[in-house]
């Protein structure tokens, strides 16, 4: 029989949040062929003279090989005054862009108040640091990233309820999501997504991504995963009862939570193109 429960964290809304427990983080990367070593000797010095002529900040910031790369994990608390070295020892999720390399995790705020905070560093300088995600009472974390290869950087951060306006959280920029807000109820730790701008950390789209109980309040959800497809942003998660279908309508579940989930969503995060779930249809 499905359990129908509101999964809520031990320290919800005014309290700090629940660690996620951490996933493994994955970069891919492209083997250098033996054989060919020779000529990206060769290369190599060639690039070098080319470089030269660039600007420095376009020489950092053009990656050496287009590859995607993506880092899911525990959320851990830095600040924007801190180092990389100070950031990287802190062992939260990060990604490479080229030379550069960008960070999430949390701000505290006050003893029971946390703010997302994402942070990128050029060649161990820091180039942009944001904070000012969600900058509410409620607890708010960022525990993934997904550079998709291109001009594209996505964020995982998480919510427990709405508390104060829409500028100053994420509904800013999930006005045209998937989902545009937290909905209905607080307490259950739910997922938000945002494109970011690598150059400067700015939001420029967003959705949250939410379970939902039979009464239709919000359930907990949070994610596991990210890879690319395409041009697609795939996301795996735990979803508690229950997860919900690409038409936003909470799934038919049977077992206790939670579920597997897997979402497919498009680039710019305003639609769903195909979600699945054990024991869920």
């Amino acid at each position: 029989m499905p359990t129908d429960h509101q999964h809520v964290p031990k320290h919800a809304l005014h309290c700090p949040s629940v660690a996620i427990a951490p996933c493994p983080s994955s970069e891919n990367r492209f083997p250098q062929s033996f054989p060919l070593a020779p000529f990206t000797r060769c290369a190599a010095r060639v690039a070098s003279l080319t470089v030269g002529l660039l600007p420095l900040w376009l020489a950092i910031a053009l990656p050496a090989q287009a590859t995607v790369s993506a880092s899911v994990g525990e959320s851990v608390e830095f600040s924007c005054q801190d180092s990389e070295s100070v950031v990287r020892q802190k062992g939260g999720p990060v990604v490479t862009i080229g030379r550069s390399r960008i960070y999430i995790g949390y701000r505290q705020v006050s003893a029971n108040n946390k703010n997302p905070i994402v942070v990128r560093f050029n060649r161990g300088q820091r180039a942009w640091c944001r904070a000012d995600y969600e900058i509410t009472a409620d607890d708010g974390e960022g525990y993934g990233l997904l550079w998709d290869g291109s001009s594209a950087l996505y964020a995982v951060f998480s919510a427990t309820g709405t508390q104060g306006t829409a500028s100053q959280d994420y509904r800013r920029f999930t006005r045209q999501g998937w989902l545009t807000s937290y909905g209905s109820g607080g307490g259950p730790k739910v997922a938000v997504l945002a494109r970011l701008n690598p150059t400067n950390g700015a939001p420029t789209a967003g959705t949250f991504l939410t379970a939902q109980l039979s009464s239709g309040r919000s359930n907990s959800l949070e994610v596991t995963g990210l890879s690319w497809t395409g041009s697609r942003l795939v996301v795996t998660a735990n979803s508690w009862f229950s997860p919900r279908r690409a038409n936003r309508q909470p799934m038919s579940c049977s077992g206790s939570s939670p579920f597997f989930y897997r979402v497919v969503f498009s680039g710019d995060l305003r639609q769903v193109f195909r979600a699945q779930s054990d024991r869920c249809s």
